[in-house]
């Protein structure tokens, strides 16, 4: 641990809260690639790393989505009807996202992560022209789904604005509106993932100093600090930008992650 590590985590924190804001994600899709390559600097195990940064970025998306979500709420981007029935399945899917993250070995999480990122940017792809004509699922569909969402959130260490925004905007959710209701529950999603990831940590060897369970506690507080003062940049580039214009950045920033992780 030394200032140029902290500050990279700092600059990391800064650009998380401006996506975060921007394209209702939680910042995990930027989170654990960038730690994964971070942490072993830090004299970190390589063997554990993996956990580590879906752990910490967890732990940090709590922040985030909290922050980037009160920015949208008082912009008057939250649909609190779809908020009510996707909460439960995606705090249920969290905590049973972060088991199936433990139980698999080290060395698929990334591909893992990789292939489910890039499923998402074409599915993103596919529906930028595509005008949406579908209403809400009923209450017990909306909640099923939320479970996926938030068991897929948790495994890949992301806040699910890159499952939720999709699937609410082709439901007919308008796209600002999906960004800030995705802040909302990828909030909550953190913080069931998080928990599932502190109580398995508890069992691991090899932990760094400043460790709760999984959660890395400095790079949590760097990362944290920095993207609370960023998300209302980005909540208000979304309020501005076209809609079309934020499923392009959405897409192509997918696309990125997904390739950088399967490389």
């Amino acid at each position: 641990m030394n200032i140029e590590f902290l500050a990279m985590l700092v600059l990391l924190g800064g650009f998380v809260g401006i996506m975060a804001g921007l394209l209702g994600i939680g910042g995990g899709l930027i989170v654990v690639p960038a730690l994964l390559f971070l942490l072993p600097l830090a004299g970190i195990d390589p063997s554990i790393s993996m956990q580590i940064a879906l752990a910490t970025s967890l732990a940090s998306i709590i922040v985030t989505s909290g922050s980037s979500a009160f920015n949208h709420f008082k912009l008057g981007n939250v649909d609190i009807h779809v908020v009510k029935w996707l909460m439960p399945g995606v705090v249920v899917g969290g905590f049973f996202g972060a088991n199936i993250a433990e139980w698999l070995p080290a060395k698929y999480l990334p591909k893992v992560f990789g292939f489910i990122v890039l499923g998402l940017a074409i599915q993103m792809l596919f529906s930028i022209k595509r005008q949406s004509t579908k209403t809400m699922p009923g209450s017990l569909a909306t909640i099923s789904i939320g479970t996926g969402i938030g068991m897929v959130s948790s495994l890949a260490g992301i806040g699910g604005g890159s499952l939720s925004v999709p699937f609410l905007n082709r439901h007919g959710v308008e796209m600002r509106k999906a960004v800030g209701s995705s802040s909302v529950c990828g909030c909550f999603i953190a913080m069931a993932g998080m928990i599932g990831f502190i109580l398995h940590g508890y069992q691991a060897q090899s932990l760094p100093m400043y460790s709760l369970g999984y959660v890395y506690l400095p790079a949590l507080l760097a990362i944290a600090s920095a993207s609370m003062l960023t998300t209302r940049i980005g909540a208000k580039m979304a309020t501005s930008l076209p809609t079309h214009a934020l499923k392009k950045i959405f897409a192509v920033f997918l696309l990125f992650v997904a390739g950088t992780m399967l490389w």
